[in-house]
């Protein structure tokens, strides 16, 4: 029986059940436990807590109010965050044909979808990459219920796609506000739905772009002796951040690099197989792979805040960037892209992910602990992407951008437990 403390509360909780050892049914109720968190805490409407840096580029403090009082005041708005967590509502629903997820999409959605497609809070002028996600759940709900709404929404979506600035090289502006920047977050926050609706509009022309995103922000942000990937490059090489010879920003964030792999596993589901191209992305994805898990920390299985400097001072064991990792390690297993070589890193740092991160309060709830609230590039007040900056960034429990790939992470593991995945296949 291990003990854990949460915040104002004594925690009761055996691991032994949920590790991947034990019966295959235990990662997908755990993925509903997690799910019933979110369910219990944003019942009517998703507010994305922002963490202060954003609230004051946004100029949403006043004058005289406290950022936890701007951050209970602030409304519900179209966010990447509301994306992440319920593209795994929709993988739960899909896998337990339970219908309480799709009802608690559509309700969440619907909040923000006008009739006429219009999206309540959403600015198409700002060309910010981060209000495309949600879009992949308009697809889900207009699959299930056929309501016009969602699909005049997703090409109102689609429409900032076709016009979002581009840098020289090609690559999408992570805002217009951010000029010739690409983020390795931007990749997950355009491509899978990019590449869903040419899919679903019979667009095949839009896949050399989508893989271009990729080829790019590999090309650019790779560090040839690690393999890993910079959060950020700016072509113009003029922000205080960017290297003055490549453009990259100082440090490898692992959250970033989540992204970016999440991104790639879920795109090479909707690329033809005929593409002539595809095995590019499959490419990029095995050097991810192997460089992500040449960096995961011995003793526990999961990642640093910042990537490759275990144990500094004030670096720290991180959750999000690992529930990202073991998704799309693990699904890179389940679709053979990766080889089974990577089995072991991956049960480890399922099971690291579990016994590091996940708590049960006394009454009963499950919660996701230690996830980085957010972290960025540039902006008012300026974020420098320096060490400092990124350990310093504030924490959060039970975030979005950390349960959403959680959620997808057990699904994997109970098809690599249910189907006796090993090493020698």
């Amino acid at each position: 029986m291990t003990v854990n403390t949460y915040p104002g509360k004594r925690l009761f909780i055996s691991f032994a059940f949920l590790l991947s050892s034990c019966v295959a049914s235990a990662q997908v109720d755990l993925a509903r436990s997690m799910a019933a968190t979110i369910m219990q805490t944003y019942k009517d409407s998703m507010v994305v807590k922002k963490y202060a840096s954003h609230l004051e580029q946004d100029k949403l403090i006043q004058p005289g109010q406290t950022v936890a009082e701007a951050q209970e005041n602030r409304p519900a708005n179209w966010n990447y965050e509301i994306g992440v967590v319920l593209i795994g509502f929709e993988r739960l629903g899909k896998l337990t044909n339970d219908k309480v997820y799709l009802e608690y999409t559509k309700h969440i959605i619907d909040h923000f979808i006008n009739d006429d497609g219009s999206i309540k809070t959403y600015n198409i002028e700002e060309y910010n990459s981060d209000n495309i996600p949600p879009g992949r759940q308009l697809f889900y709900l207009y699959d299930n219920y056929k309501h016009e709404k969602y699909r005049k929404a997703a090409t109102l979506l689609r429409n900032q796609v076709s016009w979002q600035p581009r840098n020289r090289a090609g690559g999408f502006w992570h805002k217009l506000k951010y000029p010739s920047q690409m983020w390795l977050d931007g990749i997950y926050m355009v491509e899978p739905f990019y590449a869903e609706y040419a899919v679903r509009n019979n667009q095949p022309e839009d896949f050399n772009d989508i893989i271009n995103q990729f080829v790019w922000m590999e090309k650019y942000s790779r560090d040839s002796k690690t393999g890993l990937l910079y959060h950020g490059w700016d072509e113009s090489k003029l922000q205080g951040w960017a290297n003055p010879q490549t453009g990259r920003s100082p440090e490898f964030w692992s959250r970033a690099m989540g992204w970016y792999m999440m991104a790639l596993v879920d795109v090479l589901d909707l690329v033809p197989k005929t593409h002539s191209r595809r095995n590019e992305l499959v490419a990029i994805l095995n050097r991810l792979s192997k460089a992500i898990v040449q960096v995961q920390d011995q003793k526990t299985g999961v990642w640093w805040q910042v990537t490759d400097k275990a144990g500094q001072q004030g670096n720290y064991l991180e959750s999000s960037s690992t529930a990202m990792f073991v998704f799309g390690l693990a699904k890179a297993l389940r679709m053979n892209y990766i080889s089974n070589s990577f089995l072991p890193a991956i049960q480890k740092a399922y099971n690291g992910m579990i016994k590091e991160f996940v708590e049960q309060d006394s009454k009963g709830t499950y919660h996701y602990m230690r996830a980085v609230a957010g972290a960025g590039l540039g902006g008012v007040p300026y974020r420098d992407g320096t060490y400092d900056y990124y350990v310093n960034e504030p924490k959060r429990d039970d975030d979005l951008k950390a349960i959403g790939p959680f959620i997808q992470a057990c699904i994997e593991m109970d098809w690599i437990n249910k189907n006796k995945v090993n090493t020698k296949k």
